[in-house]
């Protein structure tokens, strides 16, 4: 995973409209970037409707939310629009930029060996340095927890 102090590597993905998002395209923004399993789960649900319920705080202070999955485009319109989320979503289909910042792990679930997208965020400064890594985030409460560190809160 990558680490505070980094350079956050650019990317450019897919939105849910299907337009071209590149990192570097808030260059002078805080960007809190979040990476979920996937679209319509009881976390990722929860997660993305806590993002949309602090929206308006995280506009108030110039940050940017971006969150990052392997869903497809359809998947994140679908999941956008059920749970009005007016945020970015991006889609990421074969993990590039999930593994770029070590967000793709080694998962064990019930004994069984798999790889899939640790739930985790990155807050990134004006300048695209990483400046809070959050490994294995809960859902219920990872909005809350980096709007209070925006806020210079914790």
């Amino acid at each position: 995973m990558l680490s505070i102090g980094e350079k956050a590597p650019d990317f450019t993905l897919c939105d849910k409209e299907g337009k071209a998002v590149s990192l570097s395209d808030f260059l002078g923004k805080k960007v809190v970037l979040y990476f979920y399993p996937r679209d319509n789960t009881p976390g990722c649900t929860r997660q993305a409707c806590a993002f949309a319920e602090s929206y308006d705080e995280f506009r108030s202070i110039d940050a940017v939310v971006i969150g990052i999955s392997k869903d497809s485009v359809s998947s994140h319109v679908k999941f956008a629009e059920k749970y009005n989320l007016p945020f970015i979503l991006l889609s990421d289909p074969e993990h590039k930029v999930i593994e770029a910042f070590g967000a793709w792990q080694e998962k064990k679930n019930y004994g069984k060996v798999s790889f899939g997208t640790v739930r985790s965020t990155f807050v990134i400064d004006e300048n695209g340095i990483i400046e809070k890594v959050m490994p294995k985030v809960k859902p219920d409460t990872n909005a809350a927890e980096i709007l209070a560190y925006l806020k210079g809160e914790k």
